[in-house]
């Protein structure tokens, strides 16, 4: 779903690129028409080519792969450091080996980055309940 600003809409792209695309107006042309680049309108006028009008949706944004991602088996070793032994990033970091903005990202997470969210005994996340009074 376009957002309130988008510059071009699924309908509205769709009408640029059959502009471009069947009724053969220049890139440039059509691009200044619907206020918006020409690199842009070629853009859409490739996809409609390749895909036709269902290619004008928009597409999401998340990378398909992550490379650079933490391992799952170092994410396990960094949360049990954290239940187990309540130690901070810094501390996690030093002896992981690892900088600790990336402890850090991971506790984030995991929704573990606070200790104050964490039961000093149990070790359990704390669930806090507020009821209205209602005297």
């Amino acid at each position: 779903m376009s957002h309130a600003n988008a510059a071009l809409t699924p309908r509205a792209r769709l009408r640029l690129a059959k502009l471009i695309v069947e009724e053969h107006w220049s890139a440039t042309v059509a691009a200044k028409m619907f206020m918006t680049s020409p690199l842009t309108a070629r853009k859409w006028a490739a996809r409609f080519r390749a895909e036709g009008a269902a290619g004008m949706i928009d597409r999401s944004s998340r990378p398909r792969s992550m490379p650079t991602k933490t391992p799952p088996e170092l994410v396990k070793r960094i949360v049990k450091a954290r239940w187990r032994r309540r130690l901070g990033p810094a501390q996690i970091a030093g002896e992981l080996g690892l900088p600790a903005s990336t402890v850090h990202a991971v506790l984030v997470r995991c929704r573990i980055n606070r200790l104050s969210r964490i039961d000093r005994v149990t070790g359990e996340p704390i669930r806090r309940y507020e009821q209205e009074n209602t005297l």
